[in-house]
């Protein structure tokens, strides 16, 4: 008999209970991952994970071969046509499923890691081929969580959560991480916006301090600025994002909704008119690689864009920035990510830069490649 494989399965909470509502008889995935459905066998197991809440639930065994359809109402905002019928070997309550850092030691995905959360790249997508230990592992987790459960609530918002999924122009349905979404295990450590008395309920950290420093620089220039939507309350040293007298309330509608999304909550831009002129992504303490997946995801749905992209982490971080960048997901990107990104160290923006507004309204954009470097070249 031929050795089983194992596949990650993804699930949001409420896609969970719409699968067991209609009887957990078959599971699905979009139209576009059918070249990769083909190769699940009748035996093989999936692996089913939660997102939103980061927790492994349930194991299934294919029972069938792949087929295509969209009918059946089993899910309420996608079809999910490639399809399979299963049956259920393991399955746990949410509030018992296996938490994926418990698995931390065990699994393939958090070793070697050049980020904390490098990790997450390995859940953005199903079916996903796992590791046969990887795969039993989980299997082993959860028989474990059914004998012996251990409750773990968690926030109800989170399970009522349903992830928009969005036509983009070019590559079809996709979903786009809300800035509302508090991810248990890549937390920031940013200022949090203000209170209701006006002063941030936190210190400001270097990833405000940061923003502030690019907002001012651009705005300053000349340029219409942007701050990513939900930071748009906040302060650094005494001064208000809010206040700057080119902070732009809006974007230009140029692209399609998928891709304005990703764009409005970027850290920082840089606009002529309705000409995006600069992108900013800010990495201080967390992983990289959230940055480098919005820089991602954007070349994606649009892989014509023109717009200079710039990474901007403090200087001893910068071989993992450089590191990050030439991984296989994003070198295989059209063009390559490392071809369209360039890095900027927080030390340059705070002691390099020209501050002086007599020399400053006079600089255009193109001065910053004077003092950021390509992302493409060999790390010393």
């Amino acid at each position: 008999m031929a050795a089983r494989t194992y596949w990650l399965d993804l699930f949001s909470p409420t896609t969970w209970q719409e699968f067991l509502a209609a009887g957990a008889e078959v599971s699905g995935f979009r139209a576009n991952r059918w070249p990769m459905v083909k190769q699940i066998k009748p035996g093989d197991y999936l692996l089913c994970y939660l997102t939103q809440v980061s927790r492994f639930v349930a194991v299934l065994e294919v029972v069938s071969e792949p087929y295509q359809d969209k009918g059946g109402g089993i899910w309420e905002d996608d079809d999910f046509p490639c399809r399979m019928r299963v049956r259920t070997v393991v399955s746990v309550p949410i509030d018992a499923a296996v938490p994926i850092k418990d698995l931390e030691v065990r699994l393939s995905i958090f070793q070697n890691l050049t980020s904390p959360n490098a990790w997450t790249g390995h859940v953005r997508g199903s079916p996903t081929r796992w590791k046969e230990a990887d795969g039993e592992a989980v299997v082993e987790a959860v028989m474990k969580a059914k004998a012996e459960p251990v409750i773990r609530p968690v926030d109800p918002a989170k399970l009522a959560k349903r992830p928009k999924v969005i036509e983009a122009s070019k590559i079809g349905p996709v979903t786009v991480p809300g800035d509302d979404e508090t991810d248990e295990v890549t937390g920031t450590e940013d200022a949090a916006p203000p209170g209701a008395g006006g002063e941030p309920t936190k210190e400001p950290t270097s990833h405000t301090e940061i923003q502030w420093l690019l907002l001012k620089l651009g705005n300053d220039m000349g340029l219409d600025v942007w701050v990513a939507r939900n930071d748009r309350g906040r302060i650094f040293g005494g001064h208000a994002f809010a206040a700057l007298s080119r902070l732009r309330a809006d974007l230009p509608l140029q692209f399609d909704e998928a891709t304005n999304r990703t764009i409005e909550l970027i850290d920082v831009l840089w606009l002529r008119k309705n000409a995006i002129v600069a992108a900013f992504e800010i990495e201080s303490t967390t992983s990289i690689y959230s940055g480098l997946l919005r820089m991602s995801d954007l070349l994606s749905m649009q892989p014509n864009l023109n717009i200079p992209l710039y990474l901007v982490a403090p200087a001893e971080r910068r071989n993992k920035v450089l590191s990050e960048v030439i991984r296989p997901t994003f070198s295989r990107l059209s063009p390559p990510l490392k071809e369209v990104c360039r890095f900027m160290s927080f030390s340059v923006l705070r002691d390099q830069l020209p501050r002086d507004l007599r020399v400053v309204r006079y600089l255009t954009p193109d001065f910053l490649e004077e003092f950021t470097e390509d992302c493409g070249i060999e790390q010393v």
